[in-house]
């Protein structure tokens, strides 16, 4: 492969980059002020050569779907990177998983067995917890992973219970991790609609129903951190904890950031189309 060829992709990929964090911006300017939202550029089949371009064009959160895919990349590109692992989370890679040092987050969990996994199978290099979202089925398809929604219209019935529980079991029972926050895939026809997205809705309302529960069975004595601090602004320096949100991929980011994103994960739109995993 000629320079000039290696120069036109590094470019080329700059220029994506900026183009997509120009529209988050323009999405964050017109929403009520709070957290910055971080872009995660989705990188799986990639090879290590376009995300370093990425890397040295300022990006730092990147997002893979496989294990073994996500190891020998991170073996590979600089130590600083933030890796976000966001597949589905077989609990028997588990192990695998967590022994890499940059690991910064995991977006895709859904029992507790993984959990207890990852939090005793981190990596000793580590100087903080690692961060996990819970994923939730919004849509209630069949070919997607996730715990059901806690929106009004899916009832309080022992779904409910496992999502809560769940979350108790990472809280208490695992040190290594912190709960960071909730994440969703939404369905295609939910994206591509022109009205408020409802599987964006429904994570946002189970949300604020998840975090409303852990304030009043997690008492403050215990000490245990969940979630961002935020503070209220009542002067006192008090603040309250929140979940964070992780929904909105290249089709659908804008949206999802209008509705109270705090991670949008970006694939093609960074990277262009995509071949499949044998491809």
């Amino acid at each position: 492969m000629s320079t000039n060829t290696i120069s036109s992709r590094a470019q080329e990929l700059s220029e994506n980059i900026y183009h997509v964090k120009s529209l988050i911006s323009q999405v964050e300017a017109s929403r009520p002020a709070r957290r910055p939202v971080t872009l995660v550029a989705v990188s799986k089949y990639k090879p290590a050569s376009d995300i370093l371009d990425c890397y040295n064009a300022g990006q730092r959160d990147f997002g893979e779907n496989y294990v073994q895919e996500f190891i020998d990349k991170a073996k590979e590109l600089p130590a600083d990177i933030r890796w976000h692992f966001i597949g589905t989370l077989q609990s028997n890679k588990a192990k695998a998983l967590a022994a890499t040092p940059n690991l910064h987050a995991l977006h895709t969990l859904t029992s507790s067995k993984t959990a207890t996994l990852l939090s005793k199978n981190l990596s000793p290099n580590r100087t903080s917890p690692l961060k996990v979202f819970i994923q939730i089925n919004t849509s209630h398809e069949d070919s997607k992973s996730g715990l059901s929604p806690l929106s009004a219209s899916d009832g309080d019935g022992e779904d409910r219970e496992t999502l809560i529980s769940l979350c108790k079991h990472v809280i208490r029972d695992c040190p290594g991790l912190h709960l960071e926050g909730l994440m969703t895939i939404g369905s295609i026809v939910e994206s591509k609609s022109s009205e408020e997205n409802k599987d964006f809705a429904r994570l946002s309302e189970t949300k604020s129903r998840l975090e409303e529960t852990l304030r009043s069975t997690l008492e403050e004595a215990e000490g245990l951190i969940w979630g961002e601090e935020v503070i209220d602004g009542n002067g006192d320096g008090k603040g309250r904890r929140q979940l964070l949100l992780s929904m909105g991929m290249s089709s659908d980011f804008e949206e999802a950031i209008r509705q109270g994103s705090d991670f949008v994960r970006v694939g093609t739109g960074i990277f262009g189309q995509r071949q499949t995993k044998s491809g």
